[in-house]
């Protein structure tokens, strides 16, 4: 079991390793991984983000790190469980917790406010003003690292090497999985505060135009808000919070993994982990 999940305590998890109600294995694997993170049952709209969550970090394609460790494993022939350990060993800081730069990020933005529920409106609170502050900050740390001959630190979340060039910019997943929460009454206060900053960076002339929130913003500002209960009671740290960060890619991207996995035992040759162009395709 991962660090973070904390058995003794997890009713939840408890059943299940017993095996005394056969009922409970028949739970879904997004309200199973859940439940054994948060040890709280889902409400509809948790389940729904959650979800979400795990599906936007399933897959980069074929020829993402984590991926090729798995693919190069398997093309091996190697046992099932071998491959997965090629997925494991490629994941780390850079690939899979380096979303939690963008937590980290909306801490410092969000310091010293009195946030209730993320997941709604409080009037004492200006997003706006929040994200026009953050900006500025920015500019200020960008000028003096300049002056030093030193880089700056970048804003996670923003931009994107594909989506750029326009007077407005916009990540389609972004926009997409926004309208659809919107649609269904699923509020982000952080998320919200990502939008309004792309917005602030053009106000104040520190960006040519208006930057796309990209998709990590979206896997952070989805993480932090369903882990802002157990942050903001104390029930744990910062440095938990990047293990569960973490934790929460692996369920996805583990899913993705087996698919990878099946993929190439099905299709695939030995010594050969490449995937033609002509075969590759996506979901929009």
């Amino acid at each position: 079991m991962l660090s973070t999940i904390k058995i003794d305590v997890n009713n939840f998890i408890k059943d299940i390793i017993a095996r005394k109600n056969k009922d409970l294995l028949e739970t879904s694997f997004t309200e199973t991984a859940f439940r054994a993170i948060f040890n709280a049952k889902p409400k509809d709209t948790e389940l729904r983000e959650f979800s979400t969550l795990l599906g936007i970090t399933l897959t980069n394609g074929p020829g993402t790190i984590s991926a090729k460790g798995a693919k190069e494993s398997v093309s091996a022939r190697n046992n099932i469980s071998t491959a997965f350990i090629g997925f494991l060993s490629n994941t780390g800081l850079a690939h899979g917790g380096n979303g939690y730069e963008g937590i980290e990020y909306m801490l410092s933005a969000f310091e010293g406010v009195n946030i209730n529920d993320p997941g709604e409106k409080q009037e004492s609170i200006d997003i706006e003003e929040i994200a026009s502050l953050a900006a500025k900050r920015f500019a200020e740390s960008k000028k003096e690292a300049k002056s030093k001959g030193v880089s700056y630190k970048r804003i996670p979340g923003i931009n994107h090497p594909v989506f750029k060039g326009k007077p407005v910019n916009i990540d389609p997943r972004e926009d997409y999985i926004y309208s659809e929460f919107e649609k269904a009454g699923i509020s982000n206060m952080f998320w919200d505060f990502y939008r309004e900053l792309v917005k602030s960076l053009y106000k104040q002339k520190i960006t040519k135009n208006i930057y796309c929130v990209n998709i990590d913003a979206v896997i952070a500002t989805i993480t932090l808000k369903l882990l802002w209960k157990m942050f903001n009671s104390g029930e744990i740290s910062e440095k938990e919070m990047q293990k569960i960060g973490f934790n929460l890619f692996l369920f996805g991207r583990t899913a993705g993994i087996a698919g990878e996995i099946d993929d190439h035992r099905n299709r695939g040759t030995d010594m050969d982990c490449r995937t033609p162009a002509s075969q590759t395709r996506f979901v929009v």
